[in-house]
């Protein structure tokens, strides 16, 4: 477990290296023409222009303003969490850079962000990847070899991080009224930062802003666990292959392969909190450089 979590790991972080050159390049390349078709529209009128004309105003209702709300820039942002992303790539609409209280998310606030981030394009692909890890080094040989397989292990994979992301961040903080999001510190040197971002596995916000144990994160991990790995996870089973046409396979639906695989999420959340916790410096860095480049570049 401990070489393939290492290698999963690095990759996230290649990848999203990866892209941050990428976004970077694309937002130093001069913008190109603008299409006369979209040339600006005319204002509408302000109210008092549609009131003295004699216009019904519009008003925005309670409805429409939660509407607005749920889809700020057109990305479906949820109030009270972020359309950050790590590295510009990977969702991060769960973390808040500052420690102010925030009024609490509802129910189906937590679904609702939770659901914008798990489905994110850029997960597919990670899925893909994971998958192909999983086969070029045959874990779980239950599924065995081939595109069959590999659809096996795309599909472990994609439901694996599906259920942890609900779980630990949906349902369990709905169910005990705790506040899924991360509220980044910014105080003081790596360490103390490194060891608040660690600590946050173990205590989290509640919905009304005390602090308590992060059950959330620590029994929402061991039940998702729990769930992948004795309901859809390989079962023991026989295997033709080309020195044994009836080998055993034993079955990865086993306490000790549960265990493992609540330790992993644990442990990828603890790297990736530590992260978030970061993230904001360094953006701010790399936008600083950016602003640099881009006045340098300019004749």
């Amino acid at each position: 477990m401990s070489i393939q979590f290492a290698v999963r790991i690095t990759a996230c972080f290649a990848l999203a290296s990866v892209c941050t050159l990428l976004s970077a390049a694309q937002q130093t390349t001069p913008p190109s023409n603008p299409d006369p078709s979209t040339q600006a529209q005319p204002p509408a009128p302000t109210k008092d222009q549609a009131a003295s004309a004699g216009q019904q105003v519009p008003t925005d209702t309670n409805k429409d303003k939660d509407k607005k709300d749920t889809n700020a820039n057109g990305q479906g942002k949820v109030v009270g969490t972020s359309n950050d992303r790590l590295f510009y790539t990977l969702p991060n609409f769960l973390s808040i850079e500052n420690t102010a209280q925030l009024p609490p998310l509802t129910a189906k606030q937590k679904f609702a962000v939770v659901a914008r981030g798990t489905f994110d394009p850029v997960q597919f692909p990670w899925w893909a990847f994971l998958s192909a890890l999983s086969q070029a080094q045959d874990s779980e040989p239950g599924y065995g070899q081939g595109w069959e397989a590999y659809g096996k292990r795309f599909g472990t994979a994609a439901a694996d991080g599906i259920i942890e992301n609900f779980m630990t961040a949906a349902v369990l903080p709905s169910l005990l009224h705790q506040d899924p999001r991360f509220y980044q510190s910014g105080k003081g040197g790596f360490l103390r930062r490194s060891e608040y971002a660690v600590s946050r596995i173990f205590v989290t916000r509640t919905d009304s802003g005390h602090s308590q144990f992060n059950y959330s994160e620590i029994v929402g991990s061991a039940m998702s666990a729990g769930i992948s790995t004795f309901s859809y996870h390989p079962k023991s089973t026989y295997l033709s292959t080309p020195t044994n046409p009836h080998k055993f396979v034993g079955s990865d639906r086993t306490l000790v392969n549960a265990a493992d695989v609540w330790g992993s999420q644990v442990a990828y959340d603890t790297i990736t909190i530590v992260v978030k916790e970061f993230w904001p410096d360094i953006h701010r860095k790399l936008a600083k450089k950016r602003k640099v480049d881009t006045v340098g570049a300019t004749p």
